[in-house]
C-alpha cells in the first residue's frame, strides 16, 4: 500500500487544459452531473466546467433524478445539456437513487473517459476536472480516478466524512486491507474509463462509489486505481438519521463484493416519540444493476 500512495497519489496535481490536451488525443471526455432538486448549486457546478467544453471536456451533462424544483432549468441555462433519467433506456422503470443515475448516464454519454461531479457542491473549483483527468489521460494502466479533500463541518476544520470514517475505511481496512491508503474511498468526485464503467454493475443508491472503487480494485490491482488532491470540498451536511441507511447500504456492498453473505438489508432505527423509543426498520436497496455493455448489447 505504502508504495501505491506513493506512485499514484497527487498531493499538488498541477495539470493545465493546454497539457492535458496534447495527452488527450482523439480519446473523448464526458462529465455527468447526477441531480436531484439542486436548484441552489447545480448551476454553479456547471459554471466551473463550462469553460472547458469544446476542448478538454465534450459534453457537459446533468443527468436530472426526478427533481421537483428548478434544477434542470438551472442546469440548462448555465450550459449543461440536461437528461432525465426516465428519457434513458425508457423500457427499463427507473429506481431511485444515487447508482441508478450514474448507471443511466453511461447510456446517455459517449465519452471514452467520464468524470462524475456531485452537484451539491458549493464554490467548486475549476481545478477539479483537470485534476481528475490526469491520470487517465498521462497513464495508460489507471482506469479510475478518485478524488479526496478536507471536508468541512459547520464551524470544524477537519470534521466531515462520517460515513468515511465511520464506516466505509474501518470495513476497506478488515475486508481489502491493499484499499486502506485510498483517502476519500466514497467521495463524489472521480473518473474512470468506459472500459472499466461498462464493464461492472453498479451498486444501487450510496454503494455505488464504494461498489466501483472494489470491483476496479477486483479487475485491475491496485495499479489501475489513483488519487489526486482536490483541496476543500464544501456540500451540505446531513443528519445522524439519514446516515444510517447510507452507511448500512455501503456496508452491504462492500460486504457482498468481498463475498461475505449479507443476511438482511433491512436497518433498524430508533425514533423517540412521546417518551419511548420506537423501532423503525428501513429497507435498504441492495439490488445491482448489471453491467451496462450487457444492457446496451441486448437493446441493439
Amino acid at each position: 500500500m505504502t508504495d501505491w500512495f506513493a506512485a499514484n497519489t497527487w498531493q499538488r496535481p498541477r495539470w493545465t487544459p493546454e497539457e492535458l490536451l496534447a495527452h488527450k488525443a482523439d480519446r473523448t471526455v464526458s462529465v455527468v452531473l447526477p441531480a436531484l432538486d439542486e436548484e441552489a448549486t447545480v448551476a454553479d457546478v456547471v459554471a466551473v466546467v463550462r469553460p472547458l467544453l469544446g476542448t478538454l471536456v465534450d459534453e457537459l451533462v446533468v443527468v436530472d433524478s426526478g427533481s421537483t424544483d428548478d434544477t434542470a432549468a438551472r442546469a440548462a441555462a448555465a450550459g449543461a445539456r440536461v437528461v432525465h433519467r426516465t428519457d434513458v433506456l425508457p423500457d427499463l422503470a427507473p429506481r431511485p437513487g444515487k447508482g441508478e443515475v450514474l448507471w443511466r448516464s453511461l447510456a446517455a454519454t459517449t465519452g471514452d473517459l467520464v468524470v462524475f461531479l456531485d452537484s451539491d457542491l458549493v464554490d467548486p473549483d475549476p481545478e477539479f476536472v483537470p485534476a481528475l483527468l490526469g491520470p487517465l489521460l498521462t497513464r495508460a494502466d489507471v482506469h479510475l480516478v478518485k478524488g479526496f479533500y478536507r471536508r468541512p463541518l459547520r464551524l470544524e476544520s477537519t470534521g466531515g466524512g462520517r460515513v468515511t470514517e465511520l464506516a466505509a475505511r474501518p470495513l476497506l481496512n478488515a475486508l481489502r486491507p491493499e484499499l486502506a491508503g485510498v483517502v476519500q474511498p466514497l467521495g463524489g468526485e472521480y473518473a474512470g474509463t468506459r472500459e472499466f464503467l461498462e464493464s461492472v454493475p453498479f451498486a444501487p443508491g450510496y454503494g455505488v462509489e464504494i461498489g466501483l472503487l472494489l470491483d476496479a480494485h477486483t479487475r485491475y490491482g491496485l495499479d489501475g486505481i489513483a488519487q489526486v488532491n482536490l483541496g476543500v470540498r464544501k456540500h451540505r451536511n446531513r443528519d445522524l438519521r439519514q446516515l444510517g441507511p447510507m452507511a448500512a447500504q455501503i456496508a452491504v456492498t462492500a460486504l457482498r463484493r468481498c463475498g461475505v453473505p449479507v443476511a438482511s438489508s433491512t436497518l433498524t432505527q430508533f425514533v423517540p416519540f412521546d417518551g419511548e423509543w420506537l423501532p423503525s426498520p428501513v429497507e435498504v436497496p441492495a439490488e445491482d444493476r448489471p453491467a451496462m455493455r450487457s444492457v446496451l448489447q441486448r437493446s441493439r
